[in-house]
């Protein structure tokens, strides 16, 4: 097989892995694809000296490297998550953060629900239940799942704090990269739902 033949061959395993990506179901295995497609792609345009090709090649092949490893190091995190203590730091990679002062309402009752939220740092307490919740522990997401979306109680900061705000097309997000995440939070409610109605569970965080 001479340079030629090579090269031209090359050029089609590029082109057969770039449709692949579009044919997979999963992030992973999307961007996985998409980096070999990449690499193929970055040896026929340098071959045959294609530069608009390489240079775009070359910028694409770094893009969804850092993708694959956001979405690597988010599974690992998620993946080490369990019923008792669920690990809900990923928020932060999708989230919107904000600083709230202490005795700021973060939200009313009664308030339209638009977000959960991760505590990141500091305290909040939900006022009609006198729950304290601490640093690490999601809040606001029972009323987010629910049809009527409205907060049924006020929570408001006991300490300074750094809150990241989650939207549906965050949480969505994260639940397309890695279902496991939203299986997190659906443990967490219905553990919390529990509590609340006195029914026995695994110790844990509770919240209305």
């Amino acid at each position: 097989m001479n340079g030629v033949d090579w090269i031209e061959l090359v050029g089609w395993i590029a082109s057969a892995l770039t449709v692949a990506s579009y044919a997979v179901n999963t992030m992973l295995a999307l961007r996985v694809l998409a980096i070999a497609s990449s690499v193929a792609f970055v040896l026929y345009a340098l071959f045959l000296q294609l530069w608009p090709l390489l240079a775009m090649e070359l910028l694409l092949l770094p893009i969804n490297m850092l993708r694959l490893w956001q979405l690597i190091a988010l599974r690992r995190k998620v993946g080490r998550a369990d019923m008792e203590a669920s690990d809900f730091s990923v928020i932060r990679t999708y989230g919107t953060a904000r600083r709230v002062a202490a005795g700021t309402l973060v939200f009313a009752k009664g308030d339209s629900v638009c977000q959960l939220y991760f505590l990141a740092e500091g305290s909040v307490r939900i006022e009609e239940f006198d729950i304290d919740l601490q640093a690490g522990d999601i809040f606001g997401e029972i009323a987010f799942f629910t049809d009527a979306a409205v907060r049924t109680a006020s929570a408001r900061c006991t300490r300074d704090a750094r809150i990241y705000e989650l939207d549906a097309k965050g949480f969505m997000r994260l639940q397309f990269e890695d279902p496991s995440f939203g299986m997190s939070v659906m443990r967490t409610i219905t553990h919390r739902l529990a509590r609340n109605a006195g029914i026995p569970w695994a110790p844990g965080p509770e919240q209305p």
